[in-house]
């Protein structure tokens, strides 16, 4: 039985603007009739941030709906940030970090820009997207371990995000897979990320009676850790009649 775009059946978004920050740069979209959820974490300060995390994801959303997929509605809110700061909209620097999941049927399109993250739970944590950041690069070459990296004094410097317009070869990337039947994906900001770790997550996620109570215990949980930027969860849960993932060769 296959779940069509609209279906995907359970699903919470909490957002939070944390202990130290003004204002939250934050802006979320669930749309369930299109199959969409989008967390996007602006940049920029002084509301432009804000602007930028709106026009994104007010930007992807219309694009969906008018039949684009999700990569060229990314690019295009990549465009409308763009445009905005010609047109006075925000300021010159803003910019938004993006991550978003789109449903059709039982099969999913994920897609990110920045380092905002797509996890899923399969009984387990493991990280879908990767980080358009300097630390993940870092991992990548073998020059810091994932551990270090949390705490890496250059952690939050990324160089991909939707309004950089001196960005050359602008990257959206892309997973595609399957939601089966008691998995999870969770879509956040750098937030939830950079103050609870995998491991918490994990215990989290697993404990939590329903994704209400997830995406709230995430939420809290980043905050009680620090809550030193703004904070956005998305937890989406594959519907009780999705397919059964299928077993493993051998097993």
């Amino acid at each position: 039985m296959k779940m069509e775009a609209g279906q995907v059946v359970d699903y919470a978004a909490r957002t939070d603007v944390g202990k130290t920050r003004e204002h939250n740069e934050d802006c979320y979209c669930v749309n369930a009739d299109l199959g969409l959820y989008v967390v996007a974490d602006g940049m920029g300060g002084h509301a432009s941030g804000e602007v930028a995390s709106k026009i994104a994801v007010t930007t992807i959303e219309q694009q969906v709906a008018q039949g684009c997929g999700l990569v060229e509605a990314i690019a295009k809110a990549h465009a409308a940030i763009i445009k905005g700061v010609k047109e006075g909209l925000g300021k010159h620097g803003m910019g938004t970090t993006v991550v978003a999941v789109q449903f059709e049927g039982g099969s999913y399109t994920l897609a990110w820009v920045g380092d905002s993250r797509a996890y899923l739970w399969d009984g387990e944590l493991s990280q879908l997207s990767k980080d358009h950041s300097m630390v993940q690069m870092l991992i990548d070459s073998g020059q810091i371990t994932r551990d270090e990296a949390r705490t890496h004094p250059r952690k939050n410097v990324i160089y991909q995000n939707l309004g950089a317009a001196e960005v050359e070869g602008h990257q959206v990337s892309v997973e595609r897979g399957v939601l089966y039947k008691g998995q999870k994906i969770i879509l956040c900001s750098d937030g939830v990320s950079d103050e609870v770790d995998d491991a918490q997550i994990a215990e989290i996620i697993s404990q939590a009676d329903n994704v209400g109570d997830a995406a709230e215990n995430l939420v809290t949980a980043a905050i009680d850790n620090g809550g030193n930027d703004n904070v956005s969860v998305i937890v989406i849960s594959a519907p009780a009649d999705a397919l059964e993932k299928p077993r493993s060769e051998g097993v």
